[in-house]
């Protein structure tokens, strides 16, 4: 895209960085790993068993383990059948060179994770490996290439079974009583509890909470508590007697020793010691009200990479991407990897995904953020507030709504008062009639241009709410103003075909703008980012596009 408000987002490259083969035997029975990099293992054949932290995993033929870097393992084998594996270490670069500024890296699910992965038998993915290992000194070009193909093979391969994994939830039970935990972790809650309803025993139970979380049954359910009473210290809406009952715990000073004891600091000193440095935000409009406030997100989950990046205001440094359809394993391993100190989210788009702020709070505290309920005013001053940077929103919103009764005044001596404004959303899909959303809200609230008696009325009736209203083609002329902005959206292909049938209709050339040549087309970039620079880079534009116009 050619804005200066949209960015990409790109992917890490993957390397093999080293490959090994490792015997163990009688007289070598033990090796020990301990890289920096993600390491993925397979087993040629043997057997014997995987240490790593407080867990043992049994070794079988065929069987494939990728282990997240910094992590120390210990491999032993079982003497009566000695053990042989095959050891890739891979290695992540972000992409540098020729990106645009500001571009966003997007997390690597197979380097990021912080649990292991074990996969029970996969003979494939042990030849490739052995394949690799034989012909780890390519002796030239074609054998190199394929050693790249073969290599990416294997990664795809893996990739393929973790995203299955995580759709299949191969812990049912597990994740129920986890479920149950982040629902009631203001009630009394047991491990003797949780694992009837896991159906496991109570030793076992907190053996596989530990492989799920990466927490004991009691830490978890103290992320939770205290996370949640960061929540009510941010929005100062209970005391701090009144926040420990809230959260579970018996009074006020029990609550500050749980609390000293997770973050090091009292309940006051936490509130002392804000503004965050390090937020993630769920919706990539956030990112911006965040920018505007001088405080850049460390992580912004979104289907879009959408942000502003323009003149006056800087480009984004270290900003991660994670698309939201990710498994909510791989948003919670990034967020814990990044030590988010607070999640923006509204959850409307965590449900969207199959998540809730209860599911997310082990990880950060949430900051519940109203998306259709509220605009981007609004928005801005909830963010602002959150992070503690109200007075700066306020002092941008004075002189931004200075800009708008200029803007007003200007408009006010152009014919477009006697006239009113449709704006026409055409996709693949559907057609639709904009209100005071997006490009709508600089036409009909900033320059205070009439949009046609139907939608001044859904606008009367629900402000801020009305987004668009879905129409047949035979409905056009039902919505029509004397002036027309339309917008295309492309296909997944990028083609605006599906815009020829509507624009060759007989219902399109029978309306009055049409006729009259009162038809703008706009950019979809320029025009439908929803946040308080691209609102404002809006309004310059609106403005010179009807002052210009004759």
């Amino acid at each position: 895209m050619n804005n200066s408000e949209w960015a990409e987002s790109y992917f890490p490259i993957y390397t093999a960085d080293s490959i090994q083969s490792l015997y163990s035997t009688s007289t070598m029975p033990i090796h020990r790993i301990h890289e920096n990099l993600t390491v993925l293992m397979a087993v040629a054949s043997g057997k014997g068993s995987l240490h790593l932290v407080d867990h043992m995993y049994e070794l079988t033929d065929s069987m494939v383990i990728l282990i997240p870097a910094n992590s120390e393992a210990v491999i032993k084998a079982d003497l009566m059948y000695p053990l042989h594996m095959y050891t890739l270490t891979i290695r992540t670069h972000e992409q540098t060179r020729s990106l645009p500024v500001g571009a966003m890296g997007r997390s690597s699910v197979l380097a990021s994770g912080t649990s292991i992965q074990l996969f029970p038998y996969e003979p494939a993915i042990a030849v490739q490996l052995e394949e690799l290992y034989i012909h780890r000194l390519p002796g030239n070009e074609v054998r190199h290439m394929r050693n790249q193909i073969l290599f990416h093979q294997v990664l795809m391969s893996l990739l393929e079974r973790m995203e299955a994994r995580y759709a299949a939830s191969e812990q049912p039970s597990m994740e129920r009583s986890i479920t149950y935990m982040e629902n009631h972790f203001s009630e009394k809650i047991t491990t003797e509890g949780l694992s009837e309803i896991a159906g496991v025993s109570r030793s076992h139970y907190s053996i596989l909470f530990k492989q799920l979380t990466g927490f004991s049954p009691n830490e978890y359910l103290s992320r939770l508590r205290v996370h949640r009473a960061k929540e009510l210290l941010i929005s100062g809406t209970a005391s701090l007697r009144e926040i420990a009952l809230k959260v579970g715990y018996k009074d006020e000073f029990y609550l500050s020793r749980r609390f000293k004891q997770q973050t090091g600091e009292s309940p006051s000193g936490y509130t002392r010691r804000r503004p965050f440095q390090r937020v993630a935000v769920w919706c990539a409009p956030y990112a911006s009200h965040m920018m505007l406030l001088g405080l850049e997100p460390t992580i912004i989950i979104s289907e879009s990479s959408e942000y502003v990046s323009t003149e006056g205001m800087p480009s984004p440094q270290t900003i991660r991407f994670i698309h939201s359809d990710s498994s909510p394993e791989l948003v919670k391993s990034v967020l814990l990897d990044a030590d988010i100190e607070l999640v923006i989210a509204a959850n409307l788009h965590l449900s969207l995904n199959g998540l809730s702020s209860d599911r997310l709070r082990s990880v950060a505290p949430i900051a519940e953020i109203a998306w259709m309920e509220l605009g981007w005013k609004e928005h801005l001053r909830f963010i602002a507030q959150a992070i503690q940077r109200s007075e700066q929103a306020e002092q941008w919103l004075a002189d931004f709504e200075e800009e708008e009764h200029q803007a007003r005044e200007a408009i006010q001596q152009t014919e477009l008062v006697n006239e009113t404004l449709t704006i026409l959303v055409i996709k693949p899909d559907t057609l639709q009639i904009y209100g005071i959303r997006n490009v709508g809200y600089v036409m009909y609230h900033s320059l205070g241009l009439r949009p046609p008696a139907k939608i001044a009325q859904e606008i009367q009736r629900f402000g801020d709410q009305f987004h668009s209203a879905s129409i047949q083609l035979s409905e056009l002329q039902d919505y029509e103003g004397t002036r027309m902005l339309v917008i295309v959206f492309p296909d997944e292909k990028g083609s605006k075909a599906h815009s020829e049938s509507i624009f060759n209709s007989e219902y399109w050339k029978g309306l009055e703008a049409v006729k009259q040549n009162r038809i703008v087309h706009l950019e979809q970039e320029e025009w439908i980012p929803y946040n308080p620079v691209s609102i404002r880079l809006q309004l310059g534009r609106a403005l010179s596009l009807w002052t210009g116009i004759q």
